[in-house]
């Protein structure tokens, strides 16, 4: 009976899950014996090598450009070309918006004035019949038509935010009165109203035009309002 060969192994030992060859084993095996004889390499030449292989591998890798002065440059004018670019868009844009607004307010100004010009269109035909009724009949009741077309006046005015300022008999208000002369009288309070020599007009907190008045002296003097004496 012929003797079984026993087949030579090829792998002996495993690393890391990889076999490796029974030559490779020996030698590591004899550098094991030669390091435990001679002692372990330095850390210094380890280190070395860690370095060279990381100069190595970097030195594979593309390196990024600095960028240059010309190119910095036209970064930074192309940046402020497009900052002048929205500025010149702007300053467009608010002047259509100015220019419209100015020629809403415009338009508004004119309508406000047409509106008030309609309403005071009836009145000019009551002045006018007026007349032409005293002319046909004499100037018998002149004055009661005259009167009527005046408070039609004023009450299209009073519609339009007019209002009248008629302070006789009233403390005497710089803001909207203008004393021509002084009259003294001791029955009333110093400073009143005595006298409306013309009409004034406001509208709103607006003074169109003060009226002219006289105003009392020689009397006691005005007690100052509550709202003031607290």
């Amino acid at each position: 009976m012929a003797e079984q060969s026993t087949p030579k192994p090829e792998r002996a030992t495993q690393a890391e899950g990889k076999q490796i060859p029974i030559e490779d084993a020996n030698a590591a095996s004899q550098q094991e014996g030669a390091a435990e004889q001679g002692g372990a390499p330095e850390a210094a030449d380890v280190a070395s090598d860690v370095v060279k292989e990381a100069e190595e591998v970097l030195e594979g890798q593309p390196e990024e450009a600095a960028p240059t002065n010309d190119e910095l440059v036209a970064q930074a004018q192309a940046e402020a070309k497009d900052w002048q670019d929205k500025y010149l868009r702007l300053h467009a844009e608010w002047d259509t918006y100015r220019r419209r607004t100015a020629e809403q307010r415009e338009q508004e100004r004119v309508r406000a004035g047409e509106k008030l010009v309609e309403k005071l269109l009836p009145v000019i035909d009551d002045f006018e019949r007026t007349i032409d009724y005293a002319e046909k009949n004499g100037e018998a009741g002149l004055i009661d038509g005259v009167k009527a077309v005046h408070n039609k006046f004023v009450n299209v005015l009073e519609s339009g935010g007019v209002q009248v300022i008629n302070p006789a008999g009233e403390a005497f208000d710089a803001l909207e009165c203008q004393a021509v002369a002084t009259v003294d009288d001791a029955s009333v309070p110093d400073e009143t109203v005595h006298e409306v020599y013309q009409k004034g007009y406001k509208m709103g907190t607006k003074v169109l035009r003060a009226a002219m008045v006289t105003v009392t002296t020689g009397g006691p003097k005005r007690p100052k309002p509550e709202s003031e004496g607290e």
